[in-house]
């Protein structure tokens, strides 16, 4: 079976599929210990590849060489991919799509915005004429094999978020996403128009979404959910605690002894798992000696 359909079929069953962000192989390895899906967010691979804010600084390569290590590291997890607007023209956004399905990703997501591009959560987003997205999203979905595509619009006026939801949910796109809703009763509202078409709801801290559980978004016919930053904004916290309290102690680190804190050990343990799932070997055993 191949990665798109395997994702496909995980988004067929009952419940609410949930793909975590990740924004490093480190981060990714992390999650590969709770969860079997992975959503490689936009705004975390711009924070940690370049330090820049999701307003379209990415680059396609570099997004595709993420993928790629993804994919070597973890064969059995679903990988959805932010591809933000396609990186602008129709064509590049099919030579990505190729790229991605060739590296083995299971899914990509498309938007509607022009530049200059927003994180979906953010104000000032602007978008296309919808005959113009229609137009790209029809060229990707021409080009793709068995990838799961994602239609996303990012508008932002009802009347506009209905109507484009609408005609998103007659393309062959395989789930659609509503960017920054709002309310739980946008959200149904929006599954009314989508009809039976899978839906994806997009989950950021300080968003403008509600927080909602996957019991209650299964509940209101939700398909699939996107966190996009849990490991980033807890690796941000993290890191801050950990140096402050470094500064305080004059320097001197914590200790790491049992289950209390990570030290060398726990790290080259985990990281010696994606040796082993790329093999499908038992993981690594070695000590671990300065």
């Amino acid at each position: 079976m191949t990665y798109g359909n395997k994702l496909r079929k995980q988004i067929a069953e009952p419940g609410t599929t949930p793909l975590i962000g990740v924004y490093d192989m480190y981060s990714a390895s992390v999650t590969a210990g709770h969860y079997d899906g992975m959503f490689v967010s936009g705004f975390g691979f711009a924070a940690s590849h370049y330090g820049l804010p999701d307003i379209g600084f990415i680059a396609w390569p570099d997004m595709m060489a993420f993928v790629q290590r993804l994919r070597g590291a973890f064969p059995r997890h679903h990988l959805l991919v932010d591809i933000d607007d396609g990186y602008v023209d129709p064509e590049v956004a099919c030579h990505v799509v190729e790229g991605l399905e060739r590296i083995g990703a299971s899914g990509v997501i498309l938007e509607d915005q022009k530049r200059p591009r927003r994180c979906g959560h953010a104000d000032g987003k602007l978008v296309l004429p919808l005959d113009e997205y229609l137009e790209k999203l029809d060229m990707v979905l021409a080009t793709r094999k068995d990838l799961v595509v994602v239609a996303r619009t990012d508008a932002t006026e009802e009347d506009d978020i209905l109507r484009r939801a609408e005609a998103l949910a007659g393309t062959d796109a395989d789930v659609v996403l509503v960017d920054g809703v709002r309310s739980v009763e946008w959200i149904r509202r929006i599954r009314e128009v989508v009809g039976s078409k899978p839906l994806l709801f997009n989950q950021i801290a300080g968003g403008k979404s509600p927080r909602l559980s996957l019991s209650e978004l299964s509940d209101l016919g939700i398909d699939v959910a996107i966190y996009s930053t849990p490991c980033l904004f807890a690796a941000h916290q993290a890191m801050d605690t950990a140096l402050t309290e470094l500064q305080l102690a004059d320097g001197r680190l914590p200790a790491t002894d049992g289950a209390d804190g990570i030290g060398i050990g726990e790290s080259t343990r985990l990281l010696a798992k994606n040796i082993a799932r790329h093999h499908n070997l038992p993981a690594a055993r070695e000590s671990v000696g300065v």
